[in-house]
Order: structure tokens, then sequence, then C-alpha cells
């Protein structure tokens, strides 16, 4: 029996999911509240509940979603601080920068990190309790990492925006 590659649902693993205008509406609905249950999000998208099911599992497995989670306050958990920290690498190899992901991997201060361009190899989004458990944090941790040449710190005053929800205005175009 040949393969339809038209047909989304017959794709080969690895190869990108292609988007319908469904699963966006899906995946805008899910971004706002992960905790929707199936049946509200088949009745707001006008599916039966097993194609919506189908449709979420095939999204889950094709890892356009990643996870559902709850976002927490770290205000609310006191974690009043956020700090960004430009951290330099003192070697530039793969085995240093695979030693400095894995001590930040262990860090759970870390909320995120990405490998930049520009003067800096990292940047880090830090919380802490207050400024001081901020700073015993990169004197005690960040910079004992041995590949940690360099911290640039910014702290940050207040969050004027914060979202987690993707713009999926052009998702399905960029994906077929």
């Amino acid at each position: 029996m040949k393969k339809n590659m038209h047909n989304k649902y017959d794709a080969s693993p690895g190869d990108p999911l292609v988007l319908d205008d469904v699963d966006l509406a899906m995946l805008r609905l899910l971004q706002a509240d992960a905790s929707i249950t199936n049946a509200e999000l088949a009745a707001n998208v006008r599916l039966s509940p097993s194609a919506c099911l189908s449709r979420t599992r095939r999204l889950r497995e094709g890892d356009v979603i990643e996870r559902f989670t709850a976002v927490v306050d770290a205000k609310n958990v006191g974690l009043t601080v956020t700090a960004f920290a430009f951290a330099t690498l003192s070697k530039h190899s793969r085995s240093a920068a695979e030693s400095f992901r894995r001590r930040i991997e262990a860090t759970t201060q870390v909320m995120e990190c990405y490998n930049i361009t520009g003067r800096a190899d990292y940047l880090l989004k830090i919380v802490a309790p207050d400024i001081s458990a901020y700073r015993d944090f990169v004197i005690d941790q960040l910079i004992e990492i041995p590949e940690v040449e360099h911290v640039e710190t910014l702290v940050v005053l207040k969050t004027e925006k914060r979202s987690f929800d993707l713009p999926l205005d052009h998702a399905g175009t960029w994906r077929k």
C-alpha cells in the first residue's frame, strides 16, 4: 500500500507535523489554559471528544506540545529576585560547554539557560529569595564552575510582560 504524503497522519517519524487551523486553535486554547478538559477543548474547536483527544495525542507525540504544567508565581513562593546573568567560559570547546551545561542543569536556581552570540557565551535566568541569596549563589556556585571565567548580572526591577503563549499566527505555514 502506497503512503499518502499529503495526509498529516501518515508522516514519517521525525518529519515535522503539518498544523491545520484546528490544531492551531487547540494550541491557542491549551496555551491559555492547559487544565481545560478534553470535552471543553473539543466543544471549542467543534470536534468530537475522541477526535480531539487523537489530535492532542498527535501534537504531543510530534513534540509540538512538550508538556502540560502549572505556572507558579515566583513572588508568592518567596522567590522575589529575578536576575539575568551573562556567563563567559574560559575555554571554548565542546567538552567545556558540555561540562558547563551539565552543572547548570543540576542547579535549581537557574530557570533558563541559552547559548548565545556576542561577548558572553550563555544567558541565564536565575531566581532567588533575595539579593543576598542571589549573591551567595553566584559566589558559591556559579563562579565555582571551573569553565566560568566571567559573570555579569542584570537584576530585574519589575517584570513588565511575561508570556508563555507562543504567537501561532504563522505556525501553520512554516511547518508545511
